[in-house]
């Protein structure tokens, strides 16, 4: 029978449910066994598509092109997970779906409540996931008292007395203040937290405290006193140096071995020999690089959590400490690049939406052109870099792409035909996995060891090859990556550069700490040579 963890969280947001879930997600697959990962996220939206970087952070996209919260991100990149669009789910969408049932006539005019018809479908969501696997680890993003969270936190209340004693646990993530003036950690909001949770009938079999410090032994027998939880159930999750420490301290608490005892799962010590090489790389770097990203969301660098942990990957395969420079877009609009960026090593662009920093971000692409600066651009990073080249070397002034002015007159990027007249945003985009062929011999091919990839893809524009690709091979851009039937153009590269070279897909999305992705370790790679 496929085991359950549900973790939930309380005191406040941003503890890290998701670093969390998926440090056990890694520890109980190092112990032989088949995990999956799933998130519930209590906000209205369908899905996070729609939302602003600024509110939400990153949107994760999957191979099958679901849009979902950046946790899914932690849990591939921690475990072998594929996510799917079935390993998320959000109110709005459990509702939508409710809804529809009830217009089709499914509950046969019975009238439809939040229990049992939203708390079935949750629990129904659940089961997908379920299937060839030994345990599923589920987290219920918001905090407990939030009301918005309620029916997904009915829905485990129920789920684990369906399973049974031993086939479900709760684990719950709490925070444990230390008071500077008092020197002390205090207990009571983990103790406020648990009777919170405990009034909504979900007794906690493990508790998971976020603490600046080490919690002594002592307090951890105070809070499963108070908190009805036996004293080897309390767990010290204490700041680490880095996320990728994180399941390492969890195995040497003894996390891992405390939710097998309880899911009755079979004893085996796991293996983390990897973790322990990725950690020894981490913490003794035999270098550094500077990275200068030109972005339009720097302020909030959540909207770039994958890119970020590509391009540390890459850096950890390397024995290479990265060092990033934010640099938003619209600075560089009304001054010298180079006083930006002559004390960096390589440049990145990255995706967004909109015309806002669009300039600065061409003006960062000429200097990393002209001055021989490795560059790597990424979605409307590679878009930005095509409207460069076609301004300031093919000799086409005015050229745009049609997101940022209807008619330019040069349409180098123009918006996908099938979307023409979509007016909704949500959905209407190039979503997911889609092949790619490389050219023999490209910087591509060379870096993926291939000249086929799959690649996972979040845009609404295209490059306008029909038009513009024999005039700017002409003036000596190559195009080495198209999609199987030369529709699409997936790559662009400027031969005879030491690394020039713009994807319109996402390849952040499919990087991890143990496997770096092969573009992001060629970019850091000809940046830490840049350097010399």
């Amino acid at each position: 029978m496929t085991k359950f963890v549900f973790v939930t969280g309380g005191v406040l947001s941003s503890l890290g449910k998701g670093i969390a879930a998926a440090s056990l997600g890694a520890l109980l697959e190092a112990r032989g066994l088949k995990v999956t990962l799933m998130k519930m996220d209590p906000y209205l939206n369908v899905d996070p598509g729609t939302m602003s970087p600024f509110q939400h952070g990153e949107v994760f996209v999957t191979d099958d092109g679901a849009e979902t919260d950046l946790d899914l991100g932690h849990y591939e990149r921690f475990t072998s997970v594929p996510t799917t669009r079935n390993h998320t789910i959000t109110t709005g969408r459990i509702y939508n779906t409710v809804i529809q049932k009830e217009r089709r006539g499914d509950y046969l005019g019975k009238t439809v409540q939040v229990i049992p018809h939203i708390t079935d479908e949750i629990k129904a969501t659940m089961k997908k996931v379920a299937k060839d696997v030994d345990v599923v680890l589920v987290e219920i993003g918001g905090t407990v008292g939030d009301i918005e969270s309620q029916p997904f936190l009915e829905a485990i209340r129920q789920y684990k007395l369906d399973a049974g004693q031993g086939n479900a646990i709760n684990i719950h993530l709490t925070y444990v203040p230390y008071i500077k003036a008092a020197g002390e950690l205090k207990s009571k909001p983990t103790q406020h937290s648990v009777k919170e949770l405990r009034a909504l009938g979900i007794q906690p079999e493990v508790l998971l405290c976020r603490a600046d410090l080490d919690i002594p032994r002592a307090l951890k027998d105070k809070i499963a006193l108070f908190c009805s939880v036996t004293p080897d159930a309390v767990f010290s999750c204490r700041d680490a140096s880095t996320i990728y420490e994180v399941p390492l301290n969890l195995n040497l608490e003894g996390l891992d071995d405390k939710v097998a005892a309880l899911l009755n799962l079979p004893e085996r010590k796991p293996d983390l020999s990897a973790w322990h090489d990725l950690l020894h790389r981490i913490q003794n770097p035999k270098g550094s690089v500077r990275i200068a990203i030109v972005g339009k969301y720097v302020e909030f660098k959540e909207s770039y959590k994958s890119l970020i942990e590509a391009l540390h990957h890459a850096g950890y395969g390397l024995e290479t400490q990265v060092e990033l420079k934010w640099l938003e877009g619209e600075e560089l609009e009304h001054g010298d690049p180079a006083a930006f960026l002559g004390d960096c090593h390589g440049i990145l662009v990255p995706g967004g939406f909109g015309v806002r920093g669009t300039l600065g971000m061409i003006k960062a692409i000429r200097y990393a052109r002209e001055q021989q600066v490795p560059f790597f651009g990424i979605c409307l990073g590679m878009q930005m870099a095509s409207v460069e080249f076609a301004r300031n070397v093919a000799g086409m002034d005015g050229a745009d792409s049609t997101e940022f002015e209807d008619n330019p007159r040069h349409r180098v990027i123009f918006k996908l035909r099938e979307l023409v007249d979509v007016e909704e945003l949500g959905g209407t985009m190039r979503l997911g996995a889609y092949p790619c062929v490389l050219d023999e011999g490209s910087q591509a091919a060379r870096a993926y060891h291939s000249t086929t990839i799959s690649e996972r893809h979040r845009h609404r524009y295209e490059f306008n090859q029909a038009e513009f690709r024999k005039p700017m091979e002409a003036k000596g851009m190559a195009f080495t990556g198209l999609s199987p039937d030369g529709t699409f153009v997936e790559i662009v590269e400027l031969p005879g550069h030491p690394y020039f070279l713009g994807c319109q897909f996402h390849p952040e999305f499919k990087s991890k700490p143990l496997q770096p992705h092969p573009l992001f370790t060629a970019f850091v790679k000809a940046s830490a040579e840049h350097r010399g």
